[in-house]
């Protein structure tokens, strides 16, 4: 039987309603997949970058604000692609090849040379770790609270988190810990920094002054450090990302160095507005809490300051500590996984991560400028860094296939950052021997 005119409008707009629906709803699925599969893979690179604003990298950028005011806000804007070009050969040799940093400097270059990798592995995190259990005591005592119990309480923390048996549930932890140094950003604000003279100031640098050229040192170390290479490659191992997941840990990187940098400029912006700051020495946590209580606060100050101080040790404490484990397990070729509970196995790997912890709280358990501390840490990983970039640009080059190697533009640029990287840590070795003299 033959349909009317307007039952057969009816219908076909029906079927055209059903479809824009089953349309809809199709694209909601597909975006609901994809947040779940960024979600799945997002974290090493936000986790690795976060922790990069350390408790010595947040000292240092607040000294930095204090003693040359914006004159370090433009190297820290230009340190974002920089750090991002370094970790994106990470993203790429850990998606690829599925195997640990220090596991292929051994198989590539031998077990000597995979020493030498773990021995400045070693150097960078001890320092590292130092500064991050100064940085907690120094919260404590902010708060009244005897560094006797604080640094007790954050080993414990941090030792018991590792035995989870999981890396997802590790990093989920870790993520939430890094959130709190984003307070520093209220804290630049209440500051009214005069964006006029940052404007007018930002191009200015004083690169004839040793002075500035020691912080600046200390700032692209703090800023790029050579335990970062060992851990994201290894929680990209740990987690289980392959080939097709690059292009979302990519993105995880980028956002995580425009995040770190955005609260490293913040603290610089914070303490270059802040009087204060120029006329009190910052010698401790509660020094650069006083140094902002006179624009923002006692109350606030404190609270700010405590929580981006404290987050960023924690989360820097916890991921230092697995680079190094991470990092030596692979060359001397031990099990390592954070997904596995503790045997026989794999007890040497715990047992690394735990000793870490344990001789950092120890050793920071006696009276450290932090200031100093934390300086001399950050040049001496820019000092370092010659040593892990050109092992990284190495790998980059032996470890890939053929199509996965960086071609034309991208590798030059690539070789010619990590190369301006490795010549400002050779050039500024006369400088910072003098300092430390």
């Amino acid at each position: 039987m033959a349909l009317s005119p307007c039952p057969l409008i009816s219908l076909v707009m029906g079927a055209a309603v059903e479809g824009l629906t089953d349309s809809a709803a199709g694209r909601a699925r597909r975006r609901r997949w994809v947040t779940i599969g960024v979600l799945a893979v997002w974290g090493p690179g936000l986790v690795v970058m976060l922790a990069d604003t350390d408790a010595g990298s947040l000292i240092t950028a607040a000294q930095s604000g204090a003693s040359w005011r914006y004159a370090m806000v433009l190297p820290e804007v230009l340190l974002i692609p920089i750090l991002f070009v370094v970790q994106d050969a990470v993203v790429r040799l850990g998606v690829t090849t599925g195997k640990g940093h220090g596991q292929l400097i051994r198989e590539h270059f031998g077990l000597g040379w995979g020493l030498v990798s773990a021995l400045t592995l070693f150097a960078s995190s001890v320092g590292a770790l130092l500064t991050e259990f100064v940085g907690v005591a120094g919260v404590g005592e902010l708060f009244g609270l005897s560094k006797w119990l604080t640094v007790p309480v954050a080993t414990a923390f941090l030792v018991g988190l590792a035995f989870t048996r999981s890396y997802r549930r590790v990093e989920r932890v870790a993520l939430a810990l890094g959130l709190a140094e984003l307070a520093f950003i209220p804290a630049m604000l209440a500051t009214h920094p005069n964006w006029t003279a940052l404007a007018h100031r930002v191009g200015h640098l004083p690169l004839a002054q040793h002075s500035f050229l020691v912080l600046l040192a200390a700032n692209v170390g703090a800023v790029i450090m050579p335990w970062m290479v060992f851990y994201q490659q290894g929680a990209i191992v740990d987690k289980g990302l392959v080939r097709t997941d690059r292009r979302a840990e990519r993105r995880d990187t980028l956002v995580g160095a425009v995040v770190t940098q955005v609260i490293t400029i913040a603290v610089v912006v914070a303490f270059a507005a802040t009087d204060r700051a120029r006329t009190r020495p910052l010698t401790s946590v509660a020094g650069m809490a006083r140094a902002l209580a006179g624009a923002i606060g006692a109350g606030t100050s404190r609270a700010l300051v405590g929580a981006a101080v404290l987050g960023g040790s924690l989360l820097a404490a916890l991921v230092v500590s697995l680079a190094a484990s991470w990092g030596i397990s692979e060359v001397l070729g031990w099990r390592h996984s954070l997904n596995e509970g503790v045997g026989r196995h794999n007890r040497r790997f715990y047992l690394t991560y735990v000793a870490a912890h344990v001789l950092g709280a120890v050793l920071v358990l006696a009276s450290v400028d932090l200031v100093n501390l934390a300086i001399d840490v950050e040049v001496l990983n820019a000092l370092l860094l010659p040593v892990v970039l050109v092992m990284l640009a190495l790998l980059e080059h032996r470890a890939l296939p053929e199509g996965v190697r960086l071609q034309g533009a991208p590798r030059i640029l690539t070789t010619a950052t990590m190369g301006i990287v490795v010549a400002f840590g050779f050039l500024m070795i006369p400088g910072v021997l003098a300092h430390w003299g």
